[in-house]
């Protein structure tokens, strides 16, 4: 197939029309995010595990960006694929309780020596198939709360399983997958006020019978955050302290006491904006959410221009996945949020959600060469029903 789309593009005597549907904007945003986080894992001293390895996985990840651009992704459409997602990855996420690596109290990815696999972030992809699916023909009659229900629970299917595992930040990444992609369909205020409370109750729920005492305590923290800076709180602490000390400008690439001194843990991972901040300062950490700014718009620009209701529902579920996991990532590295070990888009380390994040939009690509050439408006007022 690929071969053929190139022959194709050699007849016509233009090279451009062969990536002519490539976002460049967006994928170039993408790849200096990515890249940001490199540069701030790397110590500049001797061998660096993580410095060497996220740059063999953001390759990768780029290379099948293009090449999943290439394919025709109608075929998802089709009832008999979404639900043969939806089965696989729910069998899946059982063999992770059989067959999953247990790493800090948590079975929630298989490790096959070379690399490891955390299957709830390409599950997070088919989350957002299965809903796109679900509303892309019953948007018009969202004002149903049975519809809110059916989906709910398709959605909560997967999030018990990620929830058990226990990986708390990926199942409250699905929970507002769900919400998100609700809101976008239309639903009354008053369904959503229903929603809020039965939230309400289920959180009570989890807090009686499925959090874990870690989990608890990383609450109380969160409301109380200097009671126990030597224990549950010290992460956050150290976080703030250094964001705060990057100041406008940084103390310069390679020279964040706080990170490069293993003062701040995981900064290669779920601290990584704090490490960042460091190192660049406020100027930088401006840069970087213009950055963010360009992927989400870039993503919602080519969503309100999708062929059906299906590929725009996709497009927006993904912006609602980069934006959940941005809010949750900063709000927990300035101390706003709890910690749950949500990864920061392209930027944190980690192989699963670099190749998860870089797929999404090689399908949000390949939704656009065939994407409909008229202005959003437009595209807003068919998707909306008027």
């Amino acid at each position: 197939m690929f071969l053929d789309i190139f022959k194709k593009s050699t007849r016509m005597g233009n090279a451009k029309a062969l990536f002519s549907h490539i976002d460049w904007v967006l994928l170039i945003s993408a790849v200096l995010i990515t890249g940001a986080g490199i540069l701030t894992m790397n110590s500049f001293v001797g061998y660096n595990y993580f410095f060497e390895n996220q740059i063999i996985w953001m390759t990768f990840s780029v290379v099948l960006f293009f090449l999943l651009s290439f394919i025709d992704f109608r075929f998802l459409r089709r009832t008999s694929v979404i639900v043969s997602l939806f089965v696989f990855s729910t069998l899946l996420l059982l063999l992770v309780f059989v067959f999953g690596d247990i790493v800090k109290g948590a079975q929630s990815r298989f490790n096959f020596g070379a690399f490891a696999l955390q299957p709830s972030d390409p599950v997070k992809l088919v989350v957002i198939f299965l809903l796109a699916k679900y509303f892309s023909r019953r948007h018009i009659e969202i004002a149903n709360i049975r519809h809110i229900f059916v989906s709910g629970f398709y959605a909560f299917v997967i999030f018990l399983l990620v929830l058990l595992q226990p990986d708390f930040g990926s199942a409250i990444i699905i929970a507002l997958l769900w919400l998100g992609m609700v809101l976008v369909s239309g639903i009354s205020k008053k369904h959503l006020l229903i929603v809020v409370l039965l939230g309400v109750i289920g959180l009570f729920g989890m807090w009686t019978y499925v959090f874990k005492d870690y989990q608890k305590q990383r609450i109380v923290t969160f409301i109380h955050p200097l009671t126990d800076i030597r224990g549950t709180g010290y992460n956050v602490y150290q976080s703030t302290i250094a964001i705060g000390s990057g100041q406008l400008s940084g103390k310069g690439v390679g020279y964040g006491t706080q990170s490069k001194l293993e003062f701040l843990p995981e900064y290669e991972t779920d601290f990584i904006f704090a490490a960042f901040a460091e190192e660049w300062g406020f100027i930088g950490v401006l840069l970087l959410f213009i950055l963010f700014t360009i992927v989400i718009w870039r993503i919602l620009e080519i969503a309100m221009l999708g062929a059906t209701n299906f590929e725009i529902l996709f497009g927006l579920g993904l912006a609602i996945l980069f934006i959940s996991h941005i809010t949750i990532n900063i709000g927990m590295n300035i101390g706003l949020l709890p910690v749950t070990g949500t990864t920061l888009p392209f930027m944190s380390y980690g192989g699963s959600h670099l190749i998860t994040e870089f797929i999404g939009l090689g399908i949000l690509m390949g939704m656009r060469r065939y994407s409909r050439p008229i202005h959003k408006d437009d595209s807003n007022k068919e998707f909306l029903g008027i």
